[in-house]
């Protein structure tokens, strides 16, 4: 969506929108998690020629585990600010969102906004425990009956070396 804000930028005002982005065909991390289109709100203010931009943001997020494996899907609702500018002057040009012809496009702002606050790793809770490295049992449903014990036979001399003391 292209967000015209000239009347923002030109007045003391406020400008609000709502609308649904439908990014089910974006790949990320193997797979496509977005199941169902993001709802976002946004809000516009002019504060001396500049303007703040308030989004926020609402989806499912559908993967696997990346300990287990189990698919999941979470719901994440994100809030982000931005100020907008007509031209860039300075150093800081990262920290601002320029749009010289008062217009700027909502779906990158949104979709950069998402992919950047994402975690890097995805569990499917906090404590997940994984799955056993000998059988590949996933240990949130309970204990296997393998023996961990066991050492690798490539530290075997080392171990050697250190029991000779």
């Amino acid at each position: 969506m292209l967000w015209n804000l000239e009347s923002v930028f030109l007045s003391e005002s406020e400008l609000y929108a709502e609308y649904e982005l439908d990014i089910r065909e974006l790949s990320f991390n193997g797979g496509m998690p977005f199941k169902t289109p993001v709802k976002v709100s946004a809000k516009a203010v002019n504060r001396a020629s500049i303007v703040d931009l308030a989004v926020a943001v609402k989806f499912d997020y559908t993967a696997p585990c990346d300990r287990c494996g189990e698919k999941t899907i979470t719901t994440y609702d994100y809030s982000f600010k931005h100020t907008v500018v007509q031209a860039l002057v300075g150093e800081n040009e990262d920290d601002y969102i320029e749009a010289p012809d008062f217009t700027v496009d909502m779906n990158a702002v949104v979709i950069s906004d998402i992919l950047l606050e994402l975690p890097s790793k995805y569990l499917c809770k906090e404590d997940c425990r994984g799955v056993c490295q000998k059988c590949g049992k996933n240990l949130n449903f309970g204990d296997c009956s393998c023996n961990l014990q066991e050492a690798d036979p490539r530290w075997e001399a080392i171990r050697n070396l250190l029991n000779e003391e």
